[in-house]
């Protein structure tokens, strides 16, 4: 299996050879190029194509929201990870929003950022579980909460979910956490967590998030 080939962009050299160490010690990735700043890493995917640009926020002449937002004008095929120091709600919006397929903080383990990269290679999107809970807290705030039993009642017969399942589901959309879902239900929290692991495989999701935009029949990202 060929590696997964990716650019670093981040202003501070340092960083990106502890990245690129990082990153290549297993043979699974293959850090192509890197760019100091967002529009040398728009050249250098243009140029490279490469299937994963890595891109730091806080870059000189363009930072790296404004290059994934124009990333697709460039290389259509090559996905977005932002990788930052900065748990900032706006970052992390406006990174969704210009059409990131994943972000990670750096202090990530080598496993989760290598887990992160074969998830946005498979065409699927990747937080870190801090980023997910303020992701689903921020689209719980902003969306109108409207009576939802008859779009559960769709999701339950067009993916043929189980009556638990259904109840789980109904409580997630509400915003319960597992804990509280375990408490209500009298059950483990490792039970809760399996139920939703086969609640979004059914409806072919990939976290929270994804899961409550199906519902809402909404798209997950606005890219464009």
């Amino acid at each position: 299996m060929s590696p997964i080939k990716v650019i670093l962009a981040d202003d501070h050299v340092i960083v990106r050879n502890g990245i690129k160490i990082l990153l290549e010690s297993d043979g699974e990735v293959e850090v192509i190029a890197e760019a100091s700043n967002g529009a040398e890493a728009l050249d250098k995917a243009k140029e490279y194509q490469p299937d994963i640009l890595i891109s730091d926020i806080r870059m000189p002449i363009m930072n790296g929201i404004e290059a994934t937002a124009k990333l697709k004008n460039v290389a259509p095929n090559t996905k977005a990870l932002i990788l930052s120091m900065h748990d900032d709600e706006e970052y992390i919006i406006k990174s969704v929003e210009s059409g990131a397929s994943g972000y990670l903080l750096k202090d990530t383990t080598k496993d989760e950022f290598l887990k992160a990269l074969r998830a946005i290679l498979d065409g699927q999107k990747y937080f870190s579980g801090d980023i997910s809970n303020i992701l689903v807290n921020n689209y719980l705030n902003i969306r109108e909460q409207p009576a939802a039993t008859s779009k559960i009642k769709s999701i339950e017969n067009e993916y043929h979910i189980t009556k638990r399942e259904k109840q789980i589901l109904q409580m997630v959309y509400n915003g319960h956490s597992n804990k509280s879902i375990a408490d209500e239900l009298g059950k483990s929290i490792r039970t809760i967590e399996t139920h939703r692991f086969n609640i979004m495989k059914k409806l072919e999701v990939s976290n929270i998030t994804e899961l409550l935009r199906k519902i809402d029949g909404e798209p997950f990202l606005v890219s464009e």
